[in-house]
């Protein structure tokens, strides 16, 4: 987990979006580069896919590797590795003006050039341990099942993404924060009287180190079955009142009630496998239109990736419409059960100035890229809670 926003992510209270005060321009500011890198990032992907799926140089490179490994599954890892360092050099100036250089103008990162570079190391070795495996299950699927390749492979992903919530906070998001249990106090009791309401004996509240990082300040619902736990911030848990963050606390436990990790569950499943059958099909009549001999050709590839590619940003705002909509269903839980509109608004205040979130961003953007709705929406439905 190099960041909570990264793989495996949780769901966040966090707002996507930020607020008046001192911080004001300053967000607008810092929202618009963050932006900017986020399209340019999308632009070079895709640019990058097209010269590897219809420039001609990936059937250069396989015929090359050919020559040395006689393995199609040597090929495919090769090739792949190939590829995969060719984006990451491409996307390394843009990750580092963004993830470095950015975050410390703006005074938000507490890392040291180093400790960057290493995260970024564990979050690549992270990557390659999990991506290695996926890689040549999807190439033994197109080598052996011909055309029904997506379904095989697409129930292979929803099962790896349910191993994966299960162990990824046991396992995975250790090796990028220290997490300890939340200690006794006036938060625990907050919290504690809030589970005894909804009839709930929820242990895993936990509290992480994101300090180490960043000035930020995040709170997330995570995990499945017994890896199921609720994780706060330091920055969160020593920035906010007891009243404050047990309202963070019942926004997430708002996602549990309403069984939103389900609905996601089902919902990115129905996605992977509408998304491989599409694509897939589209795949294949393009590059049998091309002179590819077969599906699992490897120099082919780059055309279903880039396909996938293309839809997965296609049903972005979709997905982020629902994510939105599930959220303002957690903040209502979290208004009726505390009955307390000041700490949620004062929250909502200070993880915008806290986190440099941009209050009221153009519909647009917000339409496209916000998983939250924006925190001047948030603010002002609190406001007008109860009285409609």
């Amino acid at each position: 987990m190099p960041e909570l926003d990264e793989s495996a992510q949780p769901e966040t209270l966090r707002p996507a979006v930020s607020g008046e005060g001192e911080n004001a321009g300053r967000d607008k500011t810092y929202n618009r580069i963050k932006l900017r890198v986020t399209v340019a990032d999308i632009i070079l992907n895709f640019l990058l896919l097209a010269v590897f799926a219809f420039s001609g140089i990936s059937p250069l490179i396989v015929s090359f590797l050919e020559k040395s490994f006689a393995s199609p599954y040597a090929v495919f890892l090769l090739f792949m590795a190939a590829a995969g360092i060719v984006f990451s050099c491409a996307g390394f100036p843009l990750d580092f003006y963004s993830g470095y250089i950015v975050e410390h103008r703006y005074a938000l990162s507490t890392q040291t050039l180093g400790r960057w570079a290493l995260d970024r190391l564990k979050s690549s070795l992270v990557g390659i341990s999990i991506g290695v495996p996926v890689a040549l299950a999807f190439y033994h699927f197109l080598l052996i099942t011909g055309d029904n390749w997506w379904l095989y492979f697409g129930a292979f992903l929803v099962f790896v993404s349910v191993v994966l919530a299960r162990v990824a906070p046991v396992l995975i998001f250790p090796l990028f924060y220290k997490f300890t249990e939340l200690g006794e106090g006036e938060i625990k009791d907050a919290i504690t009287r809030i589970t005894s309401m909804q009839g709930l004996a929820f242990r895993g509240i936990y509290t992480f180190n994101m300090s180490k990082k960043t000035r930020k300040a995040n709170a997330g619902f995570t995990g499945i079955g017994k890896t199921r736990r609720i994780i706060l911030s330091d920055t969160l848990v020593g920035n906010f009142s007891p009243k404050e963050i047990a309202v963070i606390f019942a926004h997430e436990m708002g996602h549990y009630k309403k069984r939103h990790i389900l609905k996601n569950l089902v919902l990115s499943t129905a996605i992977i496998f509408l998304s491989l059958l599409l694509c897939g099909s589209a795949y294949s009549a393009t590059i049998s239109a091309m002179g590819y001999g077969h599906i699992h050709d490897v120099a082919a590839l780059p055309v279903l990736l880039l396909y996938l590619s293309v839809f997965s940003l296609a049903i972005m705002p979709m997905t982020n419409a629902i994510s939105r909509r599930y959220e303002v269903q957690a903040d209502t839980f979290a208004l009726e059960i505390t009955g307390d509109r000041e700490s949620f608004i004062s929250s909502m205040e200070k993880l915008a100035d806290q986190n440099l979130a941009d209050r009221n961003p153009h519909p647009v953007e917000e339409f496209v890229f916000y998983s939250h709705p924006s925190i001047g929406k948030r603010v002002a439905f609190a406001r007008g809670y109860g009285l409609r």
